[in-house]
């Protein structure tokens, strides 16, 4: 009786006994295609200004207005100030809280995006395919980008701010920390 043939040898295994495992490739994003960091950073920073215009301009109109009201006081013109200055940093501080969420929670065409992303033509989805919501954009722009970040940075100043707005430059799908946190993704519109 005869033998079968052996099949070809195969590479020899390393000394050990042992062979390297083959690397799986893990799905990626698989979507429109994702947006580009300097897109993302162009788009902050139009919604900034969109922010801080009117925010300047309602403190100096505040300021004028309570230097006016004080006259030539210099205690009540200090007070007057002082209260201004208050009470513009919290009308842009309400305005930043519902600026995002807001825009983002827009129905149709432009869910997803704030006044600076579409001018961009970037919009933000969520990995499950449900349309942004007001609650789902604060969480992802106020809870997690304002708060926790901003914590963050409060313990080690500009570190985790500065991680959360590179991260897209070494990531395959794009996605900032924060990105990753709320399961979202920035595409091209």
């Amino acid at each position: 009786m005869e033998t079968p043939p052996r099949p070809p040898a195969s590479p020899q295994a390393p000394q050990g006994g042992w062979e390297q495992p083959i690397v799986q490739q893990q799905p990626g994003w698989v979507g429109q295609p994702l947006a580009s960091w300097g897109s993302r950073v162009a788009a902050w920073f139009i919604d900034l200004l969109i922010i801080a215009i009117p925010a300047t301009i309602i403190f100096w109109t505040l300021v004028a207005g309570a230097i006016g009201l004080s006259g030539d006081d210099s205690d009540a013109s200090f007070w007057a100030l002082l209260g201004g200055a208050i009470l513009s940093v919290l009308i842009f501080a309400a305005i930043a809280l519902i600026y995002a969420p807001a825009t983002m929670a827009r129905q149709g065409h432009h869910n997803g995006q704030t006044w600076g992303k579409q001018l961009i033509g970037i919009r933000v989805v969520r990995d499950n395919g449900e349309r942004m919501n007001f609650w789902w954009a604060a969480l992802r722009e106020v809870v997690v980008k304002g708060l926790l970040v901003g914590f963050a940075s409060s313990i080690i100043p500009f570190i985790p701010w500065l991680l959360d707005n590179c991260w897209p430059l070494w990531d395959d799908e794009n996605r900032a920390l924060h990105d990753m946190v709320v399961t979202t993704h920035v595409m091209r519109a």
